[in-house]
């Protein structure tokens, strides 16, 4: 098969029917559509390449910067396209949470400037945190920046709904499948395909996955933040789910040693939520005679995340599994273990506690040098994560404030801390955001 270009290359990815020996439903047929089979290895080399080629084909061989809000796969694909054309890509975002993608972009040639963003850290002074404003800049007549704007611009979701939705149709023979799985990040896909799905049949189910809250899987935004993103819609999906970073993995081996296919973990969360909301579907088909058909993508790639997998499931790489992990407790054991402390509470604490705890900032060291509570210290969480076990930087006997966006992630730190034996570890009620709108004092570094 010979192309001229490697942009030709993208789309047309295979639909593979998973074995029922695998996923375990008798009556339902399952495939998964390998977007990580596009040419440069995921399911945002199709938006990326209709959302920049206007730019590009304006101005290639000429002085100009791509730039997109992007941590991963959408900055990926861009910046070999403007590569491809002679141009710059700079990748702005709140926070590399990945350092596979982030050293792979260097090697890609991009800029990367991380700011304090809102799905990292609400910014405390003001809604229109950092990134809003970067992004209000690039939108703005005199930005010199080639801004294709994937959380806005309607060509993310037409690359879908003109390629990989009619492709799925295509390779079902012309039948619309009874149920479409997706992950929801920027709600591209999700729609795209959704919408083509329901031109040719408007009686298929779809069901969207969004993170746990408070848990990490890359390339899927929770429910809070996924409200964020201009082109999620929620009257695309019949329902959505959520699923965790040990779904996400879980799911991800299943298909990598069980079907040979060398999915990521967005992939992993996809099939695993396919499987447990498609059960109760399968047992209700039982003894009628009916089939149903149900399709889910395969993001991109395993190879970018091994880090990933190595913080949450270190056993699965060789390594000893580690005794103490905050995504090893359940959302029970947090409710039941984790303390908390509303904000006039914690500044009485703070005050006249005897001894007086010491206040541990969980956020990104961009969202803490904005603002952040006086006499605090900031420790990333993942290096907190670290720490715990490791040795941390202060006693059991030390009292321990903990500090997040909104508190759902301190709380789980909260959890473990006081499971380890420390006695009295609390989470601040509502995080930093709450501190900000009871009108508590916040400084600058």
């Amino acid at each position: 098969m010979r192309y001229d270009t490697i942009t030709e290359a993208i789309g047309n990815t295979p639909l593979v029917r998973i074995d029922p020996s695998v996923h375990g439903l008798g009556h339902i047929d399952l495939f998964a559509k390998l977007e990580m089979l596009n040419p440069f290895g995921s399911v945002k080399d199709r938006p990326a390449w209709s959302m920049a080629r206007p730019h590009l084909q304006e101005r290639a061989g000429g002085d100009g910067t791509v730039v997109e809000l992007s941590s991963g796969n959408t900055a990926k694909a861009l910046a070999l396209l403007a590569g491809l054309h002679g141009l710059r890509f700079k990748s702005v975002t709140n926070r590399m949470r990945v350092p596979e993608i982030k050293e792979l972009l260097l090697l890609l040639g991009a800029e990367i400037e991380e700011l304090p963003g809102q799905s990292e850290c609400l910014d405390p002074t003001d809604t229109d945190d950092p990134l809003t404003r970067f992004h209000q800049a690039l939108s703005g007549p005199d930005s010199t920046y080639l801004h294709t704007d994937q959380y806005f611009n309607p060509r993310n979701v037409e690359a879908h709904a003109t390629g990989t939705g009619p492709e799925i149709v295509k390779d079902l023979d012309g039948r619309v499948p009874d149920w479409f799985i997706a992950c929801v990040g920027t709600a591209g896909s999700s729609t795209g395909v959704a919408r083509a799905l329901r031109e040719h049949d408007p009686r298929v189910r779809v069901l969207g996955l969004v993170a746990d809250k408070a848990d990490f899987i890359p390339g899927i935004r929770t429910i809070d933040e996924v409200q964020q993103v201009g082109l999620f819609d929620p009257a695309t999906y019949d329902s959505l789910a959520s699923v965790s970073s040990q779904d996400a993995i879980d799911g991800m081996v299943t298909l990598i040693r069980r079907c040979g296919l060398l999915s990521g973990p967005t992939g992993g969360a996809a099939y695993q939520g396919a499987v447990r909301h498609l059960a109760s579907v399968d047992a209700g088909l039982a003894g009628t005679g009916g089939r149903r058909t149900a399709v889910f993508i395969v993001c991109d790639r395993a190879e970018s995340y091994l880090s990933y997998v190595r913080r949450r499931r270190p056993e699965l790489l060789g390594a000893a599994r580690r005794g103490h992990s905050v995504t090893s407790l359940t959302d029970a054991e947090v409710r039941a273990e984790g303390r908390i402390v509303e904000v006039d509470d914690a500044r009485r604490w703070m005050a006249d506690g005897d001894p007086r705890p010491l206040v541990v900032d969980l956020r990104g060291p961009h969202a803490y040098a904005a603002l952040h509570i006086e006499g605090s210290v900031n420790i990333v969480d993942e290096l907190f994560e670290e720490l715990v076990r490791t040795g941390l930087p202060f006693s059991k006997r030390t009292p321990v404030l903990l500090a997040c966006p909104v508190g759902e992630k301190s709380l789980r730190y909260a959890a473990l801390l006081t499971r380890m034996g420390h006695p009295d570890v609390r989470s601040l009620a509502g995080g930093v955001v709450a501190w900000r709108d009871a009108g508590a004092p916040l400084v600058r570094e």
